[in-house]
């Protein structure tokens, strides 16, 4: 398969075992909202890529798509900041079942991508500008690091294709979540998030078969009237998790505690519409595999060869999490 001619970091850092999210892959049937939003809004760059059927069929089978199910082939990314995650839009020619029915928090499954920047006011004038709708007004609130010192963030959640929330978030004074344009400010994707109901098994899928860590794990409450739009007060689990040595494209973890998540029967892997899939790096896919193995996760492509256009040559497999995310595991040659 022909490849990307861009230099594309792997993410994974001195001594680690895997990388930080390197791609995101969505589905979705309507691909002209998708180049409006993330290209056109979100200033991204959207590349077709060539795909021949024999290198079509592998990918179906290696991604346990049906065969009756056709698409075509989008690389999706911020051209500025290679290390962002990168994105691989499946355009379907026969419609999936949709992850999500609406905006609510509440749903099960992949959540949203983050957008930081350094200009939050600038990207949300943006957005007003092309009528994107925010879940709620743009947020100031208060950051207080482990030493004590404090800074300040503003956060507005956008409603972006197919029911994935898209974060636009700004630290005043402190680094940004992930980098961001040095021109316009502009950044993302930089981080993604879930919702799960059985939040202690998906986290033990990224400390103990990726061997990433946890950076911080708490119960909030949520706001009066906030982004996410679920009931005031309502406690939520909230956990960060980051491949080693990394400082962007890290993991987030909500799990609601007041009863009210809802399951849409629709599991969160391609080829579903919406966020269906990670695609994570390694220095050695036989020992994730051995993590999974002793573990007990779901193995939905053993280890084989695969040619990919973002990702390049090499050896990959299919788990599948505990909550039903699909997660790509790559080697390079």
């Amino acid at each position: 398969m022909k490849k990307t001619t861009r230099n594309i970091p792997t993410g994974i850092g001195e001594g680690a075992l895997t990388s930080y999210i390197h791609t995101a892959t969505l589905c979705t049937v309507d691909l002209d909202t998708y180049k409006h939003f993330y290209g056109e809004v979100m200033k991204m760059q959207i590349d077709a890529v060539e795909l021949n059927q024999e290198d079509k069929n592998k990918q179906k089978k290696f991604w346990n798509i049906p065969e009756e199910i056709d698409y075509d082939l989008y690389h999706c990314y911020r051209a500025t900041v290679p290390s962002l995650i990168q994105l691989r839009i499946l355009h379907l020619k026969t419609a999936t079942p949709k992850i999500h029915n609406s905006y609510s928090s509440y749903e099960t499954g992949s959540f949203s991508l983050g957008f930081p920047t350094s200009n939050a006011k600038n990207m949300d004038k943006r957005m007003q500008e092309y009528n994107v709708q925010a879940m709620a007004p743009m947020q100031l609130g208060d950051i207080v690091r482990a030493d004590g010192e404090k800074g300040q963030y503003l956060e507005t959640i956008y409603k972006g294709p197919d029911y994935l929330h898209c974060v636009g978030i700004e630290r005043v004074n402190f680094p940004q979540l992930a980098p961001c344009d040095p021109v316009d400010g502009f950044g993302g994707p930089g981080y993604s998030a879930f919702v799960a109901k059985d939040s202690d098994a998906e986290v033990a899928f990224y400390t103990d078969v990726l061997e990433h860590y946890v950076l911080f794990d708490s119960v909030w409450e949520a706001a009066d009237e906030g982004a996410l739009g679920v009931n005031a007060n309502t406690p939520f689990r909230f956990c960060g998790i980051y491949a080693p040595e990394a400082k962007q494209n890290h993991y987030l973890l909500l799990d609601f505690k007041d009863g009210n998540m809802v399951d849409t029967g629709v599991q969160s892997c391609v080829p579903n519409q919406g966020l269906g899939m990670y695609s994570f790096q390694t220095s050695d896919i036989n020992k994730v595999m051995a993590n999974a193995v002793k573990k007990g996760i779901t193995v939905k492509s053993e280890i084989q060869k695969v040619s990919d256009y973002i990702l390049g040559d090499g050896k990959a497999c299919v788990l599948e999490t505990p909550n039903g995310l699909y997660v790509e595991i790559f080697q390079e040659d």
